[in-house]
C-alpha cells in the first residue's frame, strides 16, 4: 500500500467505486490506496476508543474458513469466525484463533535476504539477521530468473489460491511448467485418494463432502473429521447437527480406528480394528446388510469370506451384526474413509468399498449422504495438491538437473516431506533457490533467497475451499492492519520482476499491482444472479466482495455429472494391506489435533494440551500399557523408534486406547528451525516413513512396521492431566503405570 493520503484525495477514490461507508470500514477498492497505520498513528478512518472489523479468510490451513478480525487503533485484537460464511458458519479451530501469533511473531523475516544455504537466520538469541538487500534488488533478482522458461519450476502451498493462479498464468506465458502444490495436509488427508474414489462414483475427480448433519448414522473408517482431516471446523459443525439437529431423534457415531483419536472419543462406539482391514470390514458390513434386506446381493460384497475377515481385523461377528443393525434401522447412514485408511498400500480399494458402501445405501448426491463438492464460482479447473508420487517425479526432476532456478512459496518440503523422498539432498542441484517464506523455517534456511511474504492478515487473496460447503464458494481476504515488517506480497513482486522481464511476460502479467489482479478474476461475477450480493460493476463488487468476506451461491450447487457406472457394482477387493519393514509394530503418524501442519512456532498451541494425552510442548509415541510392560517400558522412558527409513527417538506415553500392535506419533514437532517456540522441540515421524505409494499415488504412511528399543534413559513429558487420577502413580500399592 501506498504513503498516507488526506482526507480529500481519499474521499475522491471512494467516490470512484463503492459507497463511502463500505470504504470507510476498509472494504472497498480505494482502501489499498491507505496506508494501514500502526497503533502508534492512528488513521483517519479510525475512531479513537471505536474497533474496526474486518473480513478476511483463515490461512493456517487451506480449509478456507471465513475470519471477522477486530482491530483497535491500528492493531489486531481478536480472532472470530464470519457467521455467513458457508463453511465455518463464525466458528474457528484452535489454529485460526491464534493466527494471531503468527503476525506479531517475534521470528518472523523481516526483509529481503540473501544468505549462504545452511546458515541459520537468527542468532543464538533468536534474533533474526538484517536484511542484506532492498526490495528493487529482491525483483531484478526474481527478473533475471523469470528470464529464461528453461529449468525454471513453482513449489507452492495450497493455502492461496490467487498466488497459484497468478503463477499459473505467469509459467503459461513464459513457457514454464505448470506450478505444483503440496502440503503435508494434503498427505495425510489422502487427498489424491479421495478425489480418485470420487471420480468413480461421480465422474468427476474432486474433494466429497460427507453431509453427516443431515445423516442420522455415521460409519467413519479412521476420518478424524473433528480434528485436521479435510475441513474440520464444518464437519465440528454438522457433528454438531448429527447430534442436536433433529430433536426427534439423536444421531448415532461409529469409528473404526486402531487408535482412539479425539474423533473416536466422541463416538458411541469405537472399534479397534487391525490397520489395514478397513475396507474388509466395510465389504463385510455390506454383504450383511444386503441379506438382511434381500434381493439380489450388489457385486461389490458378493464373495466376502465373513470369517476371515472377522479373524483379519480382530472383530467378532455379534460386533459386525450391531453395527448392520444401526445401518437397517437408521434413514440416511453415511459411511466416510479417512486419511490414514486412504494411505494405505489397499487405500484406493477401500476407499471404493466404502464408496459402495454409500453407494447401496442410495445416498450418493444426497442430503445426509455423499455430496461432491462443487467447483468454486471462479473455477475452470480442479486445483488440486499433488500426490506424493507426483513429489517424488519432481524431485526426481531435481535430481536429474532438470530444474536450475526453485521458487518456493506456503510450504516446507525440507520439514514436511519424509526424508527417504531425498528433497533436502536434491536441492543441491538446484543453482538458485528462492524462498518468500513468511518464517525461518527449514526451507527458508535451505534457500539462497529469502524474499519474505507478507502474514495472511497483512495480505489481499482469495480461496477456494476445496470442500466443507454445499455452496459454491470464493473466500476473500484482505489487510486488516498494515504490514509490520518490510515485507512484500509475492504476487506484487513477480508483478514487478514480470515487467522488468519484459516479452511474454511483460505481456501476460499488464497489472498494476495485486488488487488490480484480483479484481481481474472477479470480473466474471459481476451481475451474476444467485449468489451472496450482487454488483452492477468490478469496484462495487471488490467493494461487497471485502466486506462480506467473499462470494457464495445463495443455495446449494448441483455440481453435475453422474456416476459413470453403479459405485455397488464395482468388484474390487482391498484384500490385506501391504507393510514396508520389518519391525514388530504397526506405526501411525498422525497431525497433531493442536498444532497441525505448521503451528509449532505459536506458543498458545505449544501450550494448548492435546486432547486425548494433554501432553505440551513435545513428541511423544503412544503405546498400549499392556504392549509396554512386555517391553519393561513405563511412563516417560525414552525409546528409539526404528524403521526401514531412518530412526527417531521419543518419550513413552502409555495409552490404553490404542491396538496392542500399534504404536503412534503426532506430526508437527521435530523443527530444525522455524523460531525459537519451535526449533529443537520433539521430533518429526514423517523422518520414519519410506517412499511407498498406493495406487492413486497417495504416500502409504500408514504402512510402515518399525521396531521400539529402550534407551534407558528418560524424559518428563508435560501434561494437564492428573497422574495420580490416571494412572494412580504415588498412591502406593498395585498401580496401574
Amino acid at each position: 500500500m501506498s504513503e498516507k493520503i488526506s482526507r480529500r484525495e481519499f474521499l475522491k477514490l471512494a467516490a470512484a467505486g463503492a459507497a463511502t461507508t463500505a470504504v470507510l470500514t476498509g472494504c472497498g477498492p480505494a482502501s489499498r490506496y491507505v496506508k494501514r497505520e500502526p497503533y502508534s498513528r492512528m488513521p483517519e478512518y479510525t475512531y479513537n476508543g471505536l474497533s474496526t472489523y474486518y473480513a478476511t479468510t483463515c490461512r493456517e490451513c487451506a480449509a478456507g474458513c471465513g475470519l471477522i478480525v477486530r482491530t483497535f487503533q491500528g492493531r489486531a485484537l481478536k480472532v472470530e469466525g464470519n457467521p455467513n460464511h458457508p463453511v465455518n458458519r463464525g466458528k474457528t479451530c484452535p489454529r485460526g484463533q491464534v493466527t494471531l501469533q503468527g503476525l506479531y511473531n517475534p521470528d518472523r523475516v523481516q526483509g529481503p535476504i540473501q544468505h549462504t544455504r545452511g546458515e541459520a537466520l537468527y542468532n543464538d538469541r533468536f534474533q533474526p539477521i538484517q536484511s542484506n538487500l532492498s526490495w528493487d534488488e529482491a525483483i531484478q533478482v526474481v527478473a533475471d530468473a523469470l528470464v529464461s522458461p528453461t529449468g525454471t519450476a513453482f513449489l507452492l502451498g495450497t493455502g492461496s489460491d490467487h498466488l497459484f493462479d497468478l503463477v499459473s498464468d505467469l509459467a503459461t506465458a513464459i513457457g514454464a511448467p505448470a506450478p505444483i502444490r503440496f502440503s503435508a495436509g494434503s498427505m495425510f488427508d489422502g487427498q489424491a485418494t479421495l478425489s480418485r474414489a470420487a471420480e468413480d462414483v461421480f465422474g468427476q475427480a474432486a474433494l466429497p463432502f460427507f453431509d453427516i448433519g443431515n445423516s442420522d448414522l455415521v460409519l467413519s473408517f479412521g476420518a478424524n473429521f473433528l480434528e485436521t482431516w479435510l475441513s474440520p471446523v464444518a464437519y465440528n459443525r454438522e457433528y454438531g447437527k448429527l447430534r442436536r439437529g433433529n430433536p426427534k431423534r439423536r444421531g448415532y457415531f461409529i469409528q473404526f480406528e486402531p487408535r482412539m483419536s479425539q474423533t473416536a472419543a466422541s463416538a458411541d462406539q469405537w472399534i479397534p480394528i487391525h490397520p489395514g482391514s478397513e475396507g474388509m470390514v466395510a465389504r463385510a458390513i455390506g454383504r450383511l446388510v444386503a441379506e438382511a434386506r434381500g434381493g439380489e446381493m450388489p457385486a461389490a460384497f458378493g464373495n466376502v469370506d465373513l470369517e476371515a475377515v472377522t479373524s483379519e481385523a480382530g472383530i467378532s461377528m455379534e460386533t459386525l451384526e450391531n453395527v448392520v443393525q444401526h445401518i437397517l434401522d437408521a434413514a440416511s447412514p453415511v459411511a466416510i474413509p479417512g486419511g490414514a485408511v486412504l494411505s494405505m498400500s489397499n487405500g484406493l480399494q477401500t476407499a471404493q468399498a466404502v464408496m459402495a458402501l454409500n453407494a447401496m445405501s442410495e445416498n450418493i448426491g444426497r442430503a445426509g449422504g455423499v455430496l461432491l463438492s462443487p467447483l468454486s464460482p471462479n473455477q475452470d479447473a480442479y486445483h488440486r495438491a499433488a500426490s506424493a508420487r507426483e513429489m517424488a517425479d519432481f524431485i526426481d526432476t531435481m535430481n536429474g538437473g532438470g530444474i536450475t532456478r526453485l521458487f518456493i512459496h506456503g510450504i516446507n518440503p525440507v520439514f514436511e516431506l519424509p526424508k527417504s523422498l531425498g528433497f533436502a539432498e536434491a536441492l543441491s542441484n538446484v543453482g538458485t533457490v528462492i524462498s518468500f517464506a513468511t518464517f525461518p523455517d527449514e526451507t527458508a534456511v535451505a534457500s539462497d533467497y529469502i524474499f519474505p511474504d507478507h502474514h495472511g492478515l497483512e495480505s489481499w487473496g482469495y480461496q477456494r475451499p476445496a470442500t466443507g460447503a454445499v455452496q459454491s464458494v470464493l473466500s476473500g481476504a484482505q489487510p486488516v492492519v498494515s504490514p509490520l515488517y518490510n515485507t512484500r506480497s509475492t504476487v506484487d513482486v513477480l508483478l514487478a520482476a514480470a515487467k522488468l522481464a519484459g516479452t511474454a511476460a511483460a505481456q501476460a502479467m499488464p497489472f498494476t499491482d495485486e488488487v488490480e489482479y484480483i479484481q481481474s478474476k472477479l470480473a466474471n461475477l459481476v451481475g451474476q444472479a444467485g449468489g451472496s450480493f450482487a454488483a452492477p460493476e468490478i469496484n462495487a463488487f471488490s467493494a461487497y466482495f471485502q466486506q462480506h468476506g467473499g462470494w457464495w451461491t445463495a443455495e446449494p450447487v448441483d455440481p453435475g455429472g453422474a456416476p459413470p457406472a453403479a459405485p455397488g457394482e464395482s468388484t474390487a477387493e482391498p484384500g490385506e494391506a501391504e507393510f514396508a519393514g520389518e519391525g514388530e509394530f504397526f506405526f501411525l503418524p498422525f497431525v497433531s489435533p493442536t498444532l497441525g501442519e505448521s503451528g509449532a512456532n505459536k506458543p498458545w498451541l505449544q501450550e494448548l494440551a492435546d486432547p486425548t494425552t494433554t501432553v505440551m510442548w513435545n513428541t511423544w509415541v503412544e503405546i498400549n500399557p499392556e504392549t509396554a510392560h512386555e517391553l519393561g517400558l513405563e511412563n516417560d522412558d525414552v525409546v528409539k523408534i526404528i524403521s526401514e527409513a531412518g530412526e527417531v527417538e521419543a518419550p513413552v506415553y502409555l495409552y490404553p486406547a490404542i491396538h496392542p500392535e500399534v504404536i503412534a506419533m503426532p506430526f508437527g514437532q521435530g523443527h530444525t528451525a522455524y523460531g525459537r517456540y519451535a526449533q529443537g522441540r520433539g521430533t518429526n515421524p514423517a523422518d520414519l516413513l519410506g517412499a511407498h505409494f498406493n495406487e492413486a499415488g497417495d504416500l502409504a504412511f500408514a504402512g510402515m512396521k518399525v521396531r521400539v528399543e529402550k534407551t534407558d534413559r528418560k524424559q518428563i513429558l508435560s501434561r494437564l492431566e492428573s497422574r495420580i487420577g490416571v494412572y494412580g502413580e504415588g498412591l502406593g500399592g498395585d498401580t496401574h503405570r
